[in-house]
């Protein structure tokens, strides 16, 4: 153990001595980007599109590597364990700031251990109800489900997801009692909101917005602090519970330690591939927001949402499953 630790600090001390160099021959060979879900899903898409931009600009390949398990937290791990050379990196989620809190005992810290590079995107949650729930607006479900306490049962994803926590802060903000039933994932949450078991959730847009358009589920508000360009005339939540806001969000982060140079490098290429027409186009069809900036605003982010979430998952007391 002691021989490895000596091996990688030596190795890492190489790498900050030459990193000015190595920035400029950077990436002189193909770099993994590690997903910590299975592929298939919005962090995949968002991962792929990415990586795809990162290739073409920069001549090698930028490959992505679905590491699922533990809530994202056994990718999530690979990359902290990984060589600072630019050449592992990881799609940070809003599940990973969830995480900090939810998971006592984690063998990193994700604001010590993950560098920000760069944000991506970001991307609503809409509060949505199934058309049986004689509500049509956020004040009108507040007072419908304190009239009705524990009554009305609130879908998600599994506990501790971003649906989930979601949800939560609704709770707890809105002073309401309704009752939380956790699935294994967001599709089979889906099927029994649409078969009226469950009558409210907070689902991510994209999965949400062609059931809101057919009429098979309502939706009350949009969860960020703006409005949805796809869905202009949504409501916020933050209209009725000011100071409201949950979404998802992604941006890409590398081991700590990792030089300077290849995170500022990586930050330009990142930032000028969402400025493309094509990029935007793309991320806008998943119903997101463009999250470009410095490392220093996407680590703000960051440390902001895990704080906001590690107090929502204490008042609830969430535990993973």
């Amino acid at each position: 153990m002691h021989r490895r630790r000596f091996l990688m600090t030596a190795m890492v001390l190489c790498v900050v001595l030459v990193a000015p160099a190595y920035a400029q021959t950077y990436p002189m060979r193909p770099v993994r980007l590690i997903v910590g879900f299975s592929a298939g899903g919005p962090s995949d898409i968002t991962a792929r599109l990415i990586a795809q931009r990162l290739s073409e600009r920069l001549g090698r390949q930028f490959v992505v590597e679905n590491r699922p398990g533990a809530g994202s937290n056994i990718g999530t791990e690979a990359v902290v364990n990984a060589l600072p050379d630019g050449y592992t990196l990881l799609l940070v989620g809003a599940t990973n700031a969830i995480n900090a809190t939810l998971y006592e005992k984690l063998n990193f810290n994700l604001i010590r251990d993950i560098a920000p590079i760069s944000g991506i995107i970001r991307v609503p949650l809409i509060m949505e109800v199934h058309p049986s729930v004689p509500v049509r607006t956020v004040p009108e479900f507040i007072a419908y489900a304190r009239a009705n306490p524990g009554k009305i049962n609130l879908g998600s994803g599994g506990n501790g997801t971003t649906t989930h926590v979601a949800g939560e802060l609704f709770k707890l903000m809105a002073a309401v009692d309704i009752v939380h039933i956790p699935y294994r994932g967001g599709a089979p949450m889906l099927i029994d909101l649409l078969g009226g078991q469950v009558q409210v959730t907070f689902d991510p847009l994209p999965s949400a917005i062609e059931y809101i358009r057919s009429g098979k589920l309502r939706a009350l508000a949009v969860t960020t602090a703006t409005r949805a360009k796809v869905l202009p005339d949504l409501a916020t939540v933050a209209d009725v519970l000011p100071g409201y806001e949950a979404s998802t969000w992604y941006g890409v982060g590398a081991p700590r330690n990792t030089p300077s140079e290849i995170i500022a490098k990586l930050n330009i290429e990142i930032n000028s591939a969402l400025a493309d027409p094509k990029m935007k186009a793309q991320l806008a069809d998943l119903g997101g927001t463009i999250l470009a900036g410095s490392p220093a605003d996407f680590g703000k982010l960051i440390a902001e949402e895990t704080e906001k979430w590690g107090k929502v998952v204490r008042a609830a007391n969430i535990k993973p499953e």
